[in-house]
């Protein structure tokens, strides 16, 4: 019996280090292929020197395979190695990086559960499988200061998430800035609806245009009043989870943020001290630890009451925008007249955007005006097929 359970505890063992090793040498593989892909030589390092410590751990779980008397596998260019290089070079190098950071979260749990279930007679595997784990996770932490975080705001995300905020007032000015965009487009969109399904008929046109505004500027003054304090509740969160791992386990957690330090371009010894040097302060330690994992400090969080004030009033503001005209006129040039205005509010706002960040003030209107432009004949269009309709 016992015979019987020490062979089927070796066969585990092979199944495991050579599922290891695959995973292993796969990863380095993407790690080169991005690596080649890159422009920026800072990220191509970061890339590189992870797909040497990929190829180190791949050379230990070979070296285990030859312990056990196991041959070393080959892994054929399969149909679905193909296919995952030709997702990764068309869904671009972000993506990817994503796609590996998930990757490396998986590998660390999965390194974490084989060295409390799998292996336990192997103590030197043991040993790797955690010094893996923590490598993996350095690995991760590096791969999300590499890529932007991004955040579930409209289309003005795909303006704004290249553009760099400056200063700690910043936070209620993105927030005006999002809500005058948020007001001014959803109602001008509402308004050029209803004008083009109702023939330009003023009331309806009124009606609509202002309970819009009034949603609009309730919903933005909540999202943004629940946004920062998700963020500051998050980060809260993470400051405990990150304390507790520290006084458990503070030998690992300097292991670990060496290893991060060695990713970003410090050499080993360099990473070690400063590394060290943190861990002299624990307090330290844990919010750069944090900072690393969730890429921001707690001075860069906004006041819930203050961003959703500035988010309200100025949704109000931009939605209360393309509704002026139909107080005072109606018919065709009610509705040109808010054309009109709209597109010079939506150019105003993206050249406002200009005083807090680094791009042209003509490039960033054109930018919003482009917006516009297209928000409104889409939706007057929908609005006449369906007044047509009714």
């Amino acid at each position: 019996m016992r015979a019987m359970n020490s062979k089927q505890d070796r066969q585990e063992t092979v199944e495991v280090v050579k599922r290891n090793w695959r995973a292993e040498v796969e990863t380095a593989q993407v790690y080169r292929e991005l690596a080649a892909r890159e422009v920026d030589e800072k990220r191509k390092g970061i890339l590189n020197r992870m797909a040497e410590a990929e190829e180190r751990h791949a050379q230990r779980w070979a070296k285990k395979l030859a312990d056990l008397g196991e041959p070393i596998p080959t892994i054929p260019d399969s149909l679905g190695r193909r296919l995952q290089r030709w997702l990764n070079r068309a869904l671009g190098t972000e993506i990817a990086i994503r796609r590996m950071e998930a990757a490396e979260e998986k590998h660390e749990a999965a390194f974490r559960d084989q060295r409390e279930r799998v292996l336990a007679g192997e103590h030197d595997v043991k040993d790797f499988l955690r010094e893996s784990a923590v490598e993996e996770k350095a690995h991760a932490r590096a791969l999300q200061t590499m890529v932007p975080q991004l955040g579930p705001r409209t289309v003005l995300d795909t303006i704004l998430k290249r553009e760099r905020w400056h200063g700690r007032g910043g936070s209620w000015v993105a927030d005006a800035i999002y809500g005058v965009n948020d007001g001014l487009g959803a109602v001008f969109g509402i308004v050029s609806g209803v004008a083009g399904a109702t023939n330009n008929q003023q009331h309806y046109v009124l009606i609509s245009g202002l309970a819009g505004m009034l949603a609009s500027s309730l919903s933005m003054g909540a999202g943004a009043y629940l946004a920062v304090k998700s963020e500051r509740e998050v980060y809260e969160a993470e400051i405990a989870r990150e304390k507790a791992e520290v006084e458990e386990n503070p030998e690992e957690e300097i292991e670990e943020m060496s290893l991060f330090y060695q990713l970003q371009g410090f050499n080993a010894e360099e990473a070690q001290r400063m590394a060290e040097r943190l861990a002299e302060q624990p307090d330290q330690m844990v919010q750069a630890m944090a900072q690393s994992e969730l890429g921001l400090s707690q001075q860069h969080f906004g006041k819930p009451w203050t961003s959703a004030f500035s988010a309200a009033v100025s949704t109000a503001i931009g939605a209360f925008i393309p509704i002026i005209p139909f107080f005072f006129m109606s018919g065709v040039p009610a509705i040109v007249a808010a054309f009109v205005i709209s597109i010079i509010a939506h150019f105003a706002v993206g050249a406002l955007k200009s005083l807090i960040t680094i791009r042209s003030w003509w490039a960033s209107g054109l930018e919003m005006t482009i917006v516009g432009v297209i928000e409104a004949a889409v939706t007057y269009s929908l609005g006449l097929a369906f007044g047509a309709i009714s």
